[in-house]
């Protein structure tokens, strides 16, 4: 059995454990390491990988990152496979060396990501089915094939920190009574799904046209940096999730403006009156700018910004949980998240 050491102590590592990885597991590694231990097993830095392992299997979706760390380390990349994220298959790239270390169902995802679905169960389940058929109109035909292989061994479903964050906001505006609310950015099928599904009338605010027609779904269109077609002391409740650290970068076309996202914000408590609520969500960390991506705010960082309204909750989401009512300085030093840490805020103006 061959020895290998797992890039990765995130959901992708759990996963590929969890369907009987055929390999002797004999450490992790952590890019930025924040723990010792893992899974029972010691969790090695780049700088201190141990001499007697074969393989380093990637199990992390920063897979670009991974790949230009080993070129840098001179880390063998015939010794290293990357299971997601890549154009085209890169490092380990042996079929047969890759089945022995990842056994039939870490093999069978791996074929899905690459589709490769002539190494997969694809071609036995045809013959199979063409062996059990008696339909004349449901025989499989060439020209009408379809593979999809990506499936057969999924999970139901999954869930991240977009699902919780929408769940988190709906909840809280759907419990607060609201009949009128609006939004700036957020995600229309998940969040605003959720508002408009109980019957709450949703106001978008966004500088692209949205041109479906959705009940109980209005749209503005302006800038929401300067939010100019709101008057003042208006707006009962209001939500941005994850777009107002965009603002200012050029990403969605907008100008450059590093003053954006802050513009907004002052503009913002213009808009809400009295007693007015606001929820909303940033990445947090180490306070950076990942340009053209988004912005990480230190947590005081926003609540300084809003000064004007009162902070009545700060919580947390990560990929597979919230914590409610957190420290705000839990996070401060965190750098290697990519932005998968959302802090999640909710004001009223006083």
């Amino acid at each position: 059995m061959k020895k290998v050491l797992v890039w990765g102590t995130g959901n992708i590592a759990k996963h590929i454990i969890s369907n009987n990885l055929e390999a002797k597991i004999i450490g992790f590694i952590q890019t930025e390491k924040s723990v010792e231990t893992f899974n029972g097993k010691k969790v090695y830095t780049v700088e201190e990988l141990p001499e007697e392992y074969d393989f380093i299997i990637v199990a992390n979706s920063f897979t670009n990152e991974i790949f230009r760390t080993c070129q840098l380390k001179n880390i063998s990349l015939d010794k290293v496979l990357f299971l997601k994220n890549l154009k085209v298959r890169k490092g380990l790239t042996d079929l047969n060396i890759i089945r022995d270390l990842l056994g039939y169902r870490n093999f069978m995802e791996y074929c899905a990501e690459f589709d490769l679905k002539e190494y997969s169960f694809f071609e036995d389940d045809k013959q199979k089915y063409n062996e059990l058929n008696k339909r004349d109109t449901f025989k499989i035909l060439e020209k009408y094939l379809y593979p999809i292989i990506c499936d057969k061994y999924s999970v139901a479903g999954s869930i991240g920190s977009y699902f919780f964050q929408d769940l988190w906001a709906a909840k809280k505006i759907i419990e607060s009574g609201i009949k009128m609310h609006f939004d700036i950015g957020s995600r229309i099928d998940g969040f605003i799904a959720h508002l408009l599904a109980v019957g709450i009338d949703v106001t978008m605010i966004d500088v692209r046209e949205f041109p479906n027609k959705v009940d109980h779904l209005h749209t503005i269109l302006d800038d929401a940096t300067t939010l100019r077609q709101i008057q003042d002391d208006s707006i009962e409740s209001m939500s941005a999730l994850c777009s107002l650290e965009h603002f200012g970068l050029g990403r969605y076309g907008d100008p450059i403006n590093p003053e954006g996202c802050f513009e907004c914000f002052n503009n913002i408590q213009k808009k809400l009156k009295k007693g007015g609520k606001l929820y909303i969500s940033v990445p947090i960390g180490m306070e950076r700018v990942e340009f053209n991506a988004h912005r990480i705010f230190y947590p005081s960082t926003i609540i300084e910004s809003f000064s004007s309204l009162s902070l009545k909750e700060f919580s947390c989401v990560t990929q597979d949980k919230i914590e409610y009512n957190m420290d705000i300085h839990k996070y401060d030093n965190e750098h290697y998240s990519r932005g998968n840490i959302f802090g999640l805020f909710y004001f009223i103006k006083q």
